[in-house]
């Protein structure tokens, strides 16, 4: 009698897994038919960038003309920061200042912090005085930090390709014109 019982049950079981598992399968089958009958547009790789210009040939295609402010070094004026610590645009001309290599960085010579004040320059902030593999400051310009035009560029007066709403925030209004990033690069990590 217990085997009997034991059987129906189990019957009864795989009977139920399977009707399930035929009802599941033709919910995903009717899922994917209303995926399949509104399918997304197709984007086309034209669509994808800024320009709408063809992307396999460069004819006809010009950069954009940049009007760069372009006064004489301690001419210029001073723009502000896009965001608090971010690297200063450069407002002068930086004709003849380029290419910047290891041995020929014609920015050193106002932008030290001993000469900087004399020629009402910005002066080079500690951040590149310091070896953070080693957390160590040093007394003279960390090698990788030599390429100045790595991540300050000359400011251009041109339309933005992407509208940007950003609004930059400071802790302070002395953050718009100096960094403070020495004092807050390990904020919250410790």
């Amino acid at each position: 009698m217990k085997k009997l019982i034991l059987t129906t049950l189990s019957a009864a079981l795989v009977l139920g897994m399977s009707a399930c598992a035929d009802k599941s399968s033709s919910s995903v089958s009717m899922d994917e038919q209303e995926l399949n009958s509104k399918a997304a547009p197709i984007v086309t790789e034209e669509e994808l960038g800024l320009r709408d210009e063809n992307l396999y040939t460069e004819e006809g295609v010009a950069p954009i003309k940049a009007d760069f402010n372009r006064p004489a070094p301690g001419q210029a004026q001073r723009f502000e920061r896009s965001y608090e610590n971010a690297p200063p645009l450069i407002p002068h001309s930086v004709d003849g200042l380029l290419p910047i290599t290891k041995n020929n960085n014609a920015c050193l010579g106002c932008h030290m912090p001993e000469v900087a004040p004399s020629v009402k320059a910005t002066p080079i902030p500690p951040t590149h005085f310091m070896d953070f593999r080693t957390q160590k400051k040093l007394d003279h310009l960390a090698q990788q930090r030599f390429n100045c035009s790595q991540c300050h560029v000359p400011q251009a007066n041109v339309k933005p390709l992407v509208e940007n709403k950003f609004t930059a925030g400071y802790r302070s209004g002395e953050e718009k014109k100096k960094s403070n990033l020495i004092d807050t690069l390990n904020e919250g990590v410790r």
